[in-house]
């Protein structure tokens, strides 16, 4: 399989490009509208040709690009048939895998960051979106969203995945890429360590997070698989255009 990790820095987002070698289909795992032209680059310069994006929930901070890919090279929109969004080509749901090629993703119903959240796993690695991040977790305070859920999705099916199974977050804010469920278990300061439920709803409650910046916007944009508002405030334009130069010292590995 051939593997990318990419990064959009603005919403400290990583995207994961994965192709068949013998097919020489890609699909991406959560892409960002402000890295289009990064991601169509990469996949070419691979000598790949882009057939799905995958999404593993609806985001608050940032646009997807799955509908402007759609429109420019033909990719099909695949998300979690849970949110029944009527732009997507593809409903993804637990125990019916998305192949393509060699490469095989598994949808793990991952509720509590918003209802419909899905991880994606696969033989030795686990794309977990919002719901599991390095070392922390996604919030549960908006889009249905519920730490007791959360719980049970990280502990029931997460948790569960092998131990030397590799960790690949929806977003990291401090430079780091992957972690594995092991260390998970042992080192995450919300959901490891031995930490009870009811621990974890006591932690949830007491955050205190601000209201998202960009969620009324993208929120909205994001059941439409990927539209940028024509409203969008000027201090949130550059989450809905192509950061052009910028996007050439987005990390890669």
């Amino acid at each position: 399989m051939i593997f990318r990790q990419l990064f959009e820095p603005l919403s400290s987002t990583y995207t994961y490009l994965l192709g068949c070698s013998d097919t020489g289909a890609a699909l991406l795992i959560d892409p960002v509208v402000n890295s289009i032209d990064r991601d169509l680059a990469e996949v070419q310069r691979l000598g790949l040709t882009l057939a799905y994006t995958v999404d593993t929930h609806i985001h608050a901070d940032h646009i997807t690009s799955a509908l402007q890919l759609k429109q420019r090279v033909g990719s099909r929109i695949a998300v979690p048939a849970f949110d029944a969004l009527p732009c997507a080509d593809v409903g993804l749901q637990e125990g019916q895998p998305l192949r393509m090629g060699s490469v095989e993703l598994r949808p793990l119903h991952t509720p509590g960051h918003t209802d419909g959240h899905h991880a994606y796993a696969q033989v030795d690695r686990v794309f977990t979106g919002d719901a599991l991040l390095i070392e922390g977790c996604g919030r549960t305070d908006f889009q249905n969203g519920s730490a007791a859920a959360l719980y049970r999705s990280v502990h029931d099916k997460l948790f569960s995945l092998p131990e030397d199974c590799m960790v690949y977050p929806g977003h990291d804010y401090q430079g780091r890429r992957v972690s594995s469920v092991a260390q998970e278990k042992q080192r995450n300061p919300r959901l490891g360590g031995g930490r009870t439920l009811q621990e974890f709803e006591q932690l949830m409650a007491e955050l205190k997070l601000p209201y998202p910046k960009f969620i009324d916007h993208a929120v909205p944009g994001n059941r439409l698989c990927g539209v940028c508002p024509d409203d969008l405030p000027e201090q949130l334009q550059a989450y809905c255009q192509r950061m052009g130069e910028r996007m050439t010292d987005s990390p890669q590995g």
